[in-house]
């Protein structure tokens, strides 16, 4: 007999007003070098194995590492559906958690330009937790804490 597949869904949206432009966000999101210094686990307790960016409409992204106190693998792979350069980035990811798929989620970035120097940006995911995967609201959780690097990372 099979193991019965399910799927939980939900949703988030975050929102940070931000004071720098608009093509200072995006970059952080659609440059390697400046996603790299943000996307990834916190600083000595997440050991990046493999990353990739192929920042266009069909790319795809890659991070995937290995946490220090636990050995665990997380891997997420996304493939970009649509760009609009300065204003919104949608791609759908795959995170899988050792090499076990936890989920499949649709991310949303929109940038809003508030004058020159500051920009709102609005993330909105939404996901399908597999299989008995219970996020409890982590994800939402750790996308906020990428969104608070990011941050710190413009600061820089």
């Amino acid at each position: 007999m099979t193991k019965s597949a399910s799927a939980v869904h939900g949703s988030f949206t975050i929102a940070r007003e931000l004071p720098h432009a608009a093509g200072r966000v995006y970059a952080a999101w659609s440059t390697p070098e400046a996603k790299a210094a943000w996307f990834s686990g916190p600083s000595g307790q997440w050991t990046p194995l493999e990353r990739e960016m192929d920042f266009r409409v069909g790319g795809r992204e890659r991070a995937r590492g290995r946490w220090t106190r636990s050995g665990v693998v997380t891997d997420f792979q996304a493939h970009y559906l649509d760009i609009v350069p300065l204003q919104r980035i949608v791609y759908a990811y795959n995170m899988h958690v050792d090499e076990k798929k936890i989920s499949v989620s649709l991310a949303t970035i929109q940038m809003e330009a508030l004058g020159a120097n500051r920009t709102r940006m609005t993330v909105t995911e939404q996901g399908a937790f597999l299989d008995g995967y219970d996020d409890a609201g982590s994800r939402e959780r750790g996308t906020g804490a990428l969104m608070d690097a990011l941050a710190k990372s413009l600061e820089s």
